[in-house]
């Protein structure tokens, strides 16, 4: 079955909507595939909750200041300085355009929660989280006629010379194709499909947990790569965070995520702990975890702490595991692959130690309160385990997406390995994520990328 449309977007997701939405108000006649049924639409976008703003005094309702500058130094500052600079700064500098264009087109606002995440003067949170996002980006979509498809699964680009010319769908047990001017790929990365993340990961896949959608399976970003796209990014990294053990292989989104880290000490299943679980303000930091606890034996980890942090962070789905004794907290972890427990015990009883003086921690900033004389050092929030009820976190790495990415140019074009652009191919969302994230994360800043390049993607200029 052959059907013509003037723009075509592959996924539904953030990016998507605002492509496609952007390329409607351009009296474009759209069609939009989204893979997954109604009920499951809008892939990683519906797990997320915040856009990170650059904004002066109190502007968006945010607390002080957020400059340029300081945004672009966090970015810059998270991914080690590998971030194409060029694009990462039309990120920053449009951040307050994206959340104006949200406005516009009726998202909502609230302000954020006191916890680790530190983000009252950084990020606007959205009134009912990605899900409520979607729903107004749908409804308006019917509105504007736009032609939706669920269940549809795009596998294949094809190209008539270096031009974009049809998709080709699955669809039940029909196969279509579908002809347009010009293609938008916002169909995410290759995170749930785990045949091709073992490639990259090898045996460390089998440990993971994918918190987000189980339909990104990369099938379009592999097309494009067959036919000559560039990409950006290693495939066996991505925006990977530390999540309960006892999610779910697939889908379970925000909620699985642990936020006891900074206050606590993290040991691998052999007792050690393996890195500074006080470096930086978490928003800035829980980004690394995922890779972190990927690296180490079994691909799993725990966190340990006590009465005195219980409650300074947002608790995940499920409660932590509790014992009103260290020795007990530390046992009960060997019925979770903890192998060491005497050599657990011991690097509690020494980070203890090396922090006995610490009396008090401000979790609301960096506040120097440090274990010092211990490898790795805690840097701050460093406060004894000592005060009864402990409490304790089975963790594994949760993936999100994959940073190995399609690379593109600041008009949002593809880019074939020749270096010269594809006339009619664009891409926005967690498929070009790359070639601004291609390590760390700063929280907040997918759907800042993915609405700002929807935007650019569907025919407008930013």
């Amino acid at each position: 079955m052959d059907h013509d449309y003037d723009f075509i977007v592959v996924g539904g997701g953030n990016a998507g909507l605002v492509a496609a939405l952007t390329a409607l108000e351009k009296g474009k006649r759209v069609l939009l595939l989204e893979k997954a049924p109604q009920e499951d639409r809008g892939g990683n976008s519906k797990y997320t909750r915040d856009f990170r703003v650059a904004h002066r005094n109190g502007q968006f309702g945010l607390d002080g200041e957020y400059s340029y500058d300081e945004f672009m130094e966090d970015l810059i500052k998270v991914t080690k300085g590998q971030t194409d600079k060029r694009l990462a700064r039309m990120v920053v500098e449009n951040s307050g355009q994206a959340v104006k264009w949200a406005n516009e087109h009726g998202v909502k606002w609230q302000r954020s929660l006191p916890s680790t995440l530190h983000l009252g003067r950084t990020n606007l949170f959205i009134l009912g989280g990605g899900k409520a996002l979607l729903n107004v980006y749908y409804e308006k979509l019917k509105n504007k006629h736009c032609t939706v498809m669920y269940g549809s699964e795009v596998n294949a680009v094809e190209l008539e010379g270096n031009e974009f010319r049809s998709v080709i769908v699955n669809q039940g047990n029909e196969k279509l194709k579908f002809r347009a001017s010009e293609l938008v790929l916002s169909s995410g990365g290759f995170e749930s499909n785990l045949e091709l993340l073992k490639k990259f990961w090898g045996v460390r896949a089998d440990n993971m947990i994918i918190r987000g959608t189980h339909n990104n399976t990369g099938l379009p970003m592999i097309s494009m790569i067959e036919n000559g796209a560039e990409t950006i990014g290693k495939g066996n990294d991505g925006h990977a965070v530390a999540v309960d053990a006892r999610s779910p292989k697939f889908n379970g989104g925000i909620v699985t995520r642990v936020d006891s880290i900074p206050f606590s000490i993290t040991v691998n299943r052999e007792g050690e702990r393996f890195y500074d679980e006080g470096e930086d303000l978490w928003p800035k930091r829980y980004a690394i975890w995922g890779k972190l606890i990927a690296g180490q034996p079994g691909q799993v980890a725990y966190s340990i702490f006590d009465r005195k942090v219980w409650g300074k962070f947002i608790p995940p789905f499920k409660p932590p595991i509790t014992d009103p004794t260290l020795e007990g907290i530390i046992n009960k972890l060997v019925e979770f692959g903890l192998r060491n427990p005497e050599r657990a015990l011991e690097t509690v009883k020494s980070f203890n130690t090396a922090c006995r003086e610490n009396t008090r921690a401000d979790h609301a900033r960096l506040d120097g309160t440090a274990a010092s004389g211990i490898i790795p050092p805690k840097s701050n929030w460093a406060l004894p385990i000592d005060e009864p009820p402990f409490y304790a976190f089975v963790l594994k790495p949760g993936l999100t997406f994959t940073y190995m990415s399609l690379r593109v140019d600041e008009r949002a074009r593809v880019v074939k390995r020749d270096g010269t652009p594809f006339s009619n191919i664009y891409a926005a969302g967690e498929i070009m994520a790359g070639n601004i994230l291609t390590n760390g994360y700063l929280g907040g800043l997918g759907l800042v990328i993915g609405t700002i390049f929807g935007i650019i993607a569907g025919g407008d200029q930013i």
